[in-house]
């Protein structure tokens, strides 16, 4: 069952029903005993618990890893990065897409700020925080571009111009048709795989 915390800094806030422990105590124990494969997100104060994705969300994002690669060498195509937002949250997307060398250290979180676009695809588990949380903590972290694949709704979704909580644009493309992707990437992405 998610833990919630209440108030704008959750890492300070203690578990209701948990005295003296604190989210990001327990988030951090969530972490740590999560079986391989598994993924810990701690999203608006709320710590969730994601198992391994299915073949074909894989396959979804291998795809979008390599039409950037085709596109420009030079961008680092990212599957496990731990990003902390300035919300509190701690997320781990499905690809993120920043300059080669971006993230070299050996840190397990970073800061948001090489990201250039953050991808997410849809899964059962997933995809209420994919529509609906993640979009406001991307665009509080000011990242450029969100690329939602969403399998259910069978459409990608392009938001772009962070704003607060919001992105200014959000653009709906059914899946199977190209996705132009504005600067600094400039080429049509090809949904027809998806």
């Amino acid at each position: 069952m998610p833990l919630h915390a209440q108030g704008d800094d959750f890492p300070d806030h203690v578990v209701p029903g948990h005295e003296g422990v604190s989210v990001e105590q327990t988030f951090e124990l969530f972490s740590a005993v999560a079986p391989r494969g598994w993924r810990v997100e701690l999203t608006e104060g709320e710590i969730t618990v994601v198992p391994p994705a299915d073949g074909e969300h894989e396959e979804i994002v291998s795809e979008l890893s390599g039409q950037v690669r085709d596109h420009d060498k030079g961008l680092g195509r990212y599957t496990g990065i731990g990003l902390r937002l300035p919300d509190g949250s701690k997320v781990i997307p499905d690809l993120v897409v920043a300059p080669k060398g971006s993230y070299s250290d050996q840190q397990e979180w970073h800061a948001p700020a090489a990201v250039l676009l953050v991808a997410e695809v849809t899964s059962a588990s997933t995809a209420g925080r994919d529509r609906v949380q993640k979009i406001r903590g991307y665009a509080r972290a000011g990242i450029p571009l969100y690329l939602l694949i969403d399998r259910d709704a069978d459409v990608a979704v392009l938001c772009h111009g962070p704003s607060g909580d919001a992105y200014d644009h959000k653009v709906t493309h059914k899946l199977g048709t190209a996705v132009p992707l504005p600067a600094p990437f400039g080429f049509e992405l090809d949904t027809s795989e998806f």
